[in-house]
């Protein structure tokens, strides 16, 4: 496991960017890489400064964040982030981590949070509302498709919630990261995550308040798929076969990169979902 790099607070120029860049030294070029919130790609609507104005200090007391190999993150064009499910704080963490490295995520949440005046908040920053087990589900694949076309970056939790596995390896995901990435022209990346259920501990059931808990992301290569999509280009349907296919082949790099993040080695297969129908309390929904 390589070095973790803190995130640094230091505005960096054009010029020492482009300096940094040429340096030989794999940290110096990560922090070069890392653009300027302020230089952030994507509309920044009211309700998404106030977002930021929440999420920014909350999650600075919450977690210290660290993070390696965020230049692998497009700067702009549309981006399907791909993130394994451990806490019910991910999508804290996870937002900041898009803006930190220049991207306003837009995440897919499940229906019941899109209420009163958070839903309001949650609507006018272009989050997706999903309508769990359900037909109405797909909807939110539409709205997330248009969002990609649209050049956003999306981010999915294909485990549809918190993983069940007792050492929270990735359990199972659904197939609605497969129909996201062979049906757009989106980069799909990988990223693990490992840290905020050392705040929210889902399996325990308990609020573990502390301040600046590590929270760690490894950002991995973009996924190959040329081959899946070349077969749908050339007139196959999204057959479960092909499905299940894609979304094991995206898993399985977010799996074993949160294997070189947690310095284990990782097992062989995923765990099992919990049945359709889920558990109350679910933050977020990788619709399938």
């Amino acid at each position: 496991m390589g070095p973790v790099v803190p995130i640094r607070r230091v505005p960096v120029t054009e010029e020492q960017s482009a300096g940094q860049e040429r340096s030989s030294a794999p940290a110096v070029r990560r922090d070069a890489a890392r653009p300027s919130r302020w230089r952030i790609h994507g509309r920044r609507s009211p309700a998404l400064w106030f977002a930021i104005v929440v999420i920014v200090p909350v999650t600075s007391l919450l977690f210290r964040l660290r993070y390696r190999h965020g230049e692998r993150i497009p700067r702009q064009g549309p981006v399907l982030l791909v993130v394994n499910h451990v806490s019910l704080l991910d999508p804290l963490a996870c937002a900041r981590m898009a803006w930190d490295n220049g991207r306003v995520p837009h995440f897919l949440a499940k229906e019941s949070l899109f209420g009163g005046w958070i839903g309001v908040v949650l609507r006018s920053a272009a989050q997706i509302p999903v309508a769990r087990y359900s037909a109405d589900a797909h909807a939110a694949l539409g709205a997330a498709r248009a969002a990609l076309e649209s050049g956003a970056l999306v981010v999915i939790y294909p485990e549809g919630s918190v993983t069940r596995d007792p050492d929270w390896w990735p359990m199972q995901a659904r197939t609605g990261v497969a129909r996201l990435a062979l049906t757009t022209d989106a980069v799909v990346v990988p990223v693990a995550q490992w840290g905020p259920q050392r705040v929210h501990d889902y399996h325990a059931k308990k609020l573990r308040l502390r301040l600046r808990a590590p929270a760690d992301y490894l950002v991995g290569e973009p996924v190959d798929l040329a081959d899946l999509r070349a077969e749908v280009a050339a007139g196959r349907l999204l057959d479960p076969e092909l499905l299940r296919a894609t979304t094991d082949r995206v898993m399985a790099h977010v799996r074993d990169q949160l294997a070189e993040l947690r310095g284990e080695p990782a097992p062989r297969s995923f765990a099992p979902g919990p049945p359709r129908g889920g558990t109350p309390g679910d933050l977020t929904e990788g619709a399938a």
